[in-house]
């Protein structure tokens, strides 16, 4: 199979020296890449501002900084692979204007104008043909498995993979991750703590079976 696989933040530029973003390495969406190149699958990575390298030459890479650079690789490379995982944190809202100097602190409070971001999920949730496969991630704080089956309902997805910020040890900046799969077909599947490659063997588990 050939495979599209996002993964890290993304930033969102408000001067040419400050963005909004969020605390994600890539390490999990990189771990899941290397899981299906290892396997015999060739892997297109659109990787947000991250500081890991990947590793197998099936890999080839894409690096994007924002969340409209993430969207238009995604939407260029869809029609071209099997299916995708998009565990990518993209942002929700990125700044109206974006200052050409950097901002001086001057008065009192400064306010920035945010405006939401294409939605990657829903656009290739959209486009995606009966014989391709899609996987989502939903990272949430409170009603996880409500809010989770409500995103892979409205996004079009096969299966999505749930974790939460009130485990320990799990979600950013972690070796390690606790993830439910909870599929369209209404199976749902637990794991525990578990090592981001172990994770990554487990989607990549799911996705093939």
């Amino acid at each position: 199979m050939k495979v599209l696989i996002t993964a890290g933040p993304t930033y969102e530029r408000i001067d040419p020296v400050r963005f909004i973003g969020n605390y994600s390495t890539g390490k999990m969406g990189f771990a899941i890449a290397e899981t299906f190149a290892a396997n015999g699958h060739d892997v297109v990575l659109v990787a947000g501002p991250v500081q890991i390298k990947s590793e197998n030459p099936r890999i080839h890479r894409i690096d994007v900084e924002s969340a409209a650079q993430m969207y238009e690789a995604v939407m260029s490379e869809f029609p071209k692979v099997d299916g995708a995982v998009l565990c990518a944190a993209v942002a929700d809202f990125t700044p109206i204007t974006v200052a050409d100097k950097k901002i001086k602190r001057e008065g009192d409070n400064l306010v920035i104008e945010l405006k939401p971001t294409q939605d990657i999920a829903a656009a290739v949730g959209r486009a995606k043909q009966p014989n391709q496969f899609l996987v989502g991630f939903a990272l949430e704080t409170n009603d996880e498995e409500a809010h989770a089956l409500d995103k892979m309902r409205r996004k079009n997805l096969d299966f999505i993979v749930l974790n939460s910020l009130k485990d320990k040890n799990a979600c950013f900046g972690y070796d390690t991750n606790k993830v439910t799969i909870l599929k369209a077909n209404g199976e749902k599947h637990e794991y525990p703590l578990k090592t981001k490659k172990e994770v990554a063997q487990d989607i990549y588990d799911n996705i093939m079976l």
